[in-house]
C-alpha cells in the first residue's frame, strides 16, 4: 500500500473526533508557542517603559498585515491542495503549493521594502503617538526585514496542516518560537538593544523557523513539491488561490485595521490605555489560540472528506470542533477572569495600565467564549471552497461588527465603551453565523457520494 493510499484511508475512515484531535494537538502546540513568543515580546518590552509596551501594540497591526497576506495564500493553496488530495489529483496539488510559495516570497519582500522606505509615516498611520514613535520604529524595522519569512512561513505551515502532517508545522513554528524566547531577554537586556532587540529576536527566529518548515518539502516528506516550473501560468489558478484565501485575508487584514483604530481611539486616554489594550490583545490571542488550534485541526479533515464526498464526516467534524473549542475557551476564560489583575501585572504594574487592562480583560473573556461559532464557521466554508459564505463570516468575525462598535460605543460610554467593543462584537458575530452554518450542514444530510 502506497503512502498516498494510507493517507486516504486515514483521512476518510479514522473516527473524526480522534482524527481532529490528532491533527489539532500539534497545531495547538505550534499556535500556543507562536502566541507565547508574540506575547513574550510584549512581556519583555513592557519591562522597558509604558511607551515601549505601547509600541508592541502598534507593530502588532503591521504583523497582522503580513499575516493577512500569508494566511490568504496559505489557506488558499491549502484548501485546494487538501481537496485535490481527497480527489486523488496529487500532481495538480503541487501547482498550488509552488504558486503560493513564490507569491508569498515576493509579497513579503515588497511590503518590507515599502515599510522601510516610509517607516515613520507608516507607524503614525498605524496609530503611534509621538512618545511611542521612536520605540515603534525601532521594533518595526526588524519586523519589516523579516517580512518575507513571515509571509512564507504562513504558507508552508498551512500547507503542511492541510496535507494532514501538522507535526512538521509544529516543529517549524515551535523551533522559531522557542529560539525567540531565549533571544528576547538576551538582545533586550544583556546586549542593551532595548525595543530594537525584541524586533531583532523576532526577525532571527522567523528566518530560522521558515528554514525548518522548508525541510519536509525538500526531504520528500510531503506529497506536494516546491518547484519554479510548477508556478502556474493560469490566471484562474491564481484567482482560485486568492479567492479561496480571501476570508483569511479579511480576518487578518480587518484585525489589523481594527487594532489600528483601537490604538487611535485608546490614544485619547494616553499611552497607558494603548499599553493596556496591547496586553489584553496578546492575552486574548493566547486564550483563543487553543480554540483556533482545534479549528485548524478540523480544516484538513473537512476539506479532504468534502473532496472525497464523505459529507456525513464533515457534519460530525464540525459539531465536534465547535463544542470542543467553546468548552476549552469557557474553562480558560473563567480562570483568566478570576485573575485579571494578576495577569496584567505580569506585564506592567502601573496603576492605570492594570486598572484599564483588568477591566478590559474581564469583558473580553465573556465575548471570547462565543467566538468559535463564527471563526470555525468561516473555516468550514473556506476549507470546502465555499468562498462567498466564508468571506461573509470572516467579515463578521474580524471587523464587520467590531469596527462600527469601536466607533459607536466610546461615543456613548467613553473608555468603558472601548473596553466593551470586542466582546460585544464577538457575541453578535457568533449569533449571526448560526443560520449560515445550520442551513449548509442540513443541505449535506444524506448526500454522501454525490457531486455537489
Amino acid at each position: 500500500m502506497t503512502s498516498e493510499e494510507k493517507k486516504y484511508i486515514k483521512m476518510t475512515e479514522t473516527p473524526v473526533s480522534r482524527l481532529i484531535l490528532t491533527l489539532a494537538v500539534p497545531t495547538i502546540i505550534s499556535m500556543m508557542v507562536t502566541t507565547i513568543y508574540n506575547t513574550a515580546d510584549t512581556f519583555f518590552v513592557s519591562k522597558i517603559s509604558v511607551a515601549a509596551s505601547g509600541a508592541t501594540g502598534i507593530v502588532f497591526s503591521l504583523m497582522a498585515i503580513l499575516q493577512a497576506f500569508g494566511f490568504m495564500l496559505g489557506h488558499g493553496a491549502g484548501s485546494n491542495i487538501s481537496r485535490l488530495l481527497g480527489a486523488r489529483k496529487v500532481p495538480y496539488a503541487s501547482v498550488f503549493l509552488s504558486t503560493s510559495f513564490f507569491l508569498a516570497l515576493g509579497t513579503g519582500f515588497l511590503i518590507g521594502l515599502f515599510g522601510l522606505l516610509f517607516l515613520e509615516p507608516f507607524m503614525l498611520l498605524l496609530g503611534s503617538t509621538e512618545t511611542i514613535l521612536p520605540e515603534a520604529k525601532a521594533y518595526a524595522t526588524f519586523i519589516l526585514l523579516a517580512a518575507p519569512a513571515m509571509v512564507v512561513s504562513c504558507v508552508l505551515n498551512n500547507v503542511l496542516r492541510y496535507e494532514g502532517i501538522a507535526v512538521y508545522a509544529m516543529i517549524g513554528l515551535a523551533s522559531g518560537g522557542i529560539l525567540n524566547l531565549f533571544l528576547d531577554p538576551f538582545f533586550i537586556f544583556v546586549l542593551g538593544l532595548g525595543t530594537a532587540g525584541a524586533g531583532l529576536a523576532t526577525a532571527v527566529s522567523q528566518y530560522f523557523g521558515v528554514i525548518v518548515l522548508l525541510l519536509p518539502f525538500l526531504r520528500g516528506k510531503t506529497e506536494t513539491k516546491i518547484s519554479l516550473h510548477s508556478f502556474t501560468k493560469s490566471p484562474s489558478d491564481i484567482g482560485n488561490i486568492v479567492l479561496t484565501g480571501m476570508p483569511s485575508m479579511m480576518r487578518q487584514g480587518l484585525n489589523g485595521i481594527a487594532t489600528t483604530l483601537l490604538n487611535i481611539q485608546a490614544s485619547v486616554y494616553g499611552d497607558a490605555a494603548i499599553a493596556a489594550f496591547s496586553i489584553v490583545n496578546r492575552v486574548s490571542g493566547l486564550l483563543f489560540s487553543m480554540a483556533l488550534g482545534i479549528g485548524q485541526g478540523f480544516q484538513p479533515v473537512s476539506a479532504f472528506n468534502f473532496g472525497a464526498r464523505k459529507y456525513s464526516r464533515v457534519r460530525k467534524a464540525f459539531a465536534f470542533t465547535v463544542c470542543s473549542a467553546m468548552g476549552v475557551l469557557a474553562l480558560l476564560c473563567l480562570v483568566c477572569q478570576a485573575n485579571a489583575e494578576a495577569v496584567i501585572m505580569l506585564f506592567r504594574k502601573d496603576t492605570d495600565v492594570v486598572q484599564i487592562g483588568a477591566q478590559t480583560l474581564r469583558f473580553a473573556c465573556f465575548g471570547l467564549i462565543t467566538l468559535p461559532l463564527s471563526a470555525i464557521g468561516s473555516m468550514l466554508f473556506q476549507s470546502i471552497g465555499k468562498k462567498g459564505r466564508a468571506m461573509i463570516l470572516a467579515l463578521m468575525q474580524s471587523g464587520g461588527v467590531f469596527i462600527p462598535l469601536l466607533l459607536l460605543l466610546p461615543r456613548l460610554f467613553g473608555l468603558t465603551g472601548l473596553e466593551l467593543a470586542h466582546p460585544v462584537a464577538y457575541a453578535v458575530a457568533g449569533l449571526l453565523s448560526i443560520p449560515f452554518v445550520l442551513a449548509f450542514l442540513s443541505s449535506l444530510k444524506g448526500k454522501d457520494g454525490e457531486e455537489l
